[in-house]
């Protein structure tokens, strides 16, 4: 298998970290980075904190060192600015193939997974954030309103990851990106 650098991108309670790391648990030469988790080892439950751009150069200095090791990296951050899709998506190591999933899920869905979460209000903040992908980005939607949805994604992924022809031929384009 080729080496992957997978962004996902999606509003907080979207399925990002499921994702994460059910990819990581079937597939042994794959690595789960969490922006979160960095943010929590390094400042603490503080949110957020002063120096967000060491978060995230440290996420890409790590993915680039475990690309050059030869496993795979799944980044598992909002990534609401197109910024940082390309900042997480560029990296120095060469041969990877690179894909933003984009998580797609409906707002009173969201905003039902985060109360369960004790979070209010977080897709409203989102909102303001929330940058419409360009249509040059390599890009596939994940649609995560159900299980059922869920899982036929996933089978999706997992047929780009294993694909021997040009990742992103048309069925693996956003045509039309949905309203969030």
């Amino acid at each position: 298998m080729p080496l992957w650098n997978i962004v996902l991108s999606g509003y907080p309670g979207s399925g990002k970290t499921v994702l994460a790391r059910r990819l990581t648990s079937e597939n042994p030469d794959f690595v789960r980075l969490s922006v979160d988790d960095l943010r929590d080892m390094f400042f603490g439950p503080i949110e957020p904190p002063k120096d967000e751009e060491f978060v995230y150069n440290t996420l890409a200095a790590l993915r680039d060192l475990t690309l050059r090791n030869g496993r795979s990296v799944v980044l598992d951050s909002t990534s609401p600015k197109n910024s940082t899709r390309n900042f997480l998506l560029n990296t120095r190591v060469s041969g990877v193939i690179r894909v933003v999933v984009l998580m797609i899920v409906e707002k009173d869905e969201l905003e039902g997974r985060n109360r369960e979460r004790g979070i209010q209000g977080v897709v409203e903040a989102w909102d303001k954030a929330w940058e419409k992908p360009p249509a040059n980005m390599p890009l596939m939607k994940f649609r995560n309103n159900s299980l059922n949805e869920f899982e036929t994604s996933y089978y999706i992924l997992t047929e780009l990851l294993k694909s021997k022809v040009h990742p992103y031929r048309r069925r693996f384009l956003a045509d039309l990106y949905p309203r969030l």
